[in-house]
């Protein structure tokens, strides 16, 4: 990757951040309250209920003990095989900084326990940490950072563009339904979703241009 190549993700990258403080404002002012609620109705009423499970089971794939343990991986293989490589996963704990800025100071209340779906008795010690308000989402922001570094590693090593292209549609699958899922759950609304995948691309396509 050149120097203008890694400058154009610099720049796409802060695109993406200036959009996520734009749509944290709009979040704050309530301007997508009815859209959030509507949403979600929509979804619980289209899905039908035995979805509860295999989306809940997702839930636990995009916990931060699941994702942290990715990422761990990931640390120590690019520290092993690619030692430059590594320091572009520092982008995710700045990407979490403002998510849990968003979570403890933006006034944005999580769905009402009449909406929650999660249907497994299984949870992890994550789910039991609470912060005052729900913007943006951690499990979205998370999975979606990962599928970038890990669509960029692919792209970049795998030889076999059958097994390549494969693991790079599924990673777009996996972060399509967990997208879905989070909101049919009840666990976030979609503006807390859509805050995630602004953060999470900001964060993936800055780590990527460092690499």
């Amino acid at each position: 990757m050149n120097l203008n190549d890694r400058l154009k993700l610099f720049l796409v990258s802060s695109g993406f951040f200036s959009l996520f403080a734009v749509f944290s404002y709009l979040v704050k002012k309530e301007w997508l309250k009815s859209f959030d609620f509507d949403t979600t109705v929509r979804l619980q009423d289209k899905i039908p209920r035995h979805f509860d499970m295999p989306f809940s089971y997702l839930s636990l794939l995009g916990s931060l003990e699941v994702t942290g343990a990715v990422l761990l991986l990931l640390f120590f293989i690019l520290l092993i095989y690619k030692r430059k490589f590594f320091f572009g996963l520092i982008f995710m704990p700045v990407a979490l900084f403002f998510e849990l800025l968003g979570k403890l100071y933006l006034p944005h209340p999580s769905p009402p326990m009449f909406m929650l779906r999660y249907d497994l008795g299984v949870s992890f010690p994550s789910f039991y940490v609470h912060t005052p308000f729900s913007y943006p989402s951690g499990h979205m922001l998370r999975t979606l950072f990962i599928a970038c570094v890990l669509a960029f590693l692919f792209n970049k090593y795998l030889k076999n563009k059958y097994v390549k292209y494969s693991l790079i549609f599924s990673l777009f699958i996996i972060t399509c339904v967990m997208f879905v899922s989070r909101i049919y759950l009840g666990e976030h609304w979609f503006s807390d979703v859509a805050g995630g995948v602004l953060i999470g691309l900001s964060g993936a396509l800055m780590a990527v241009a460092v690499f």
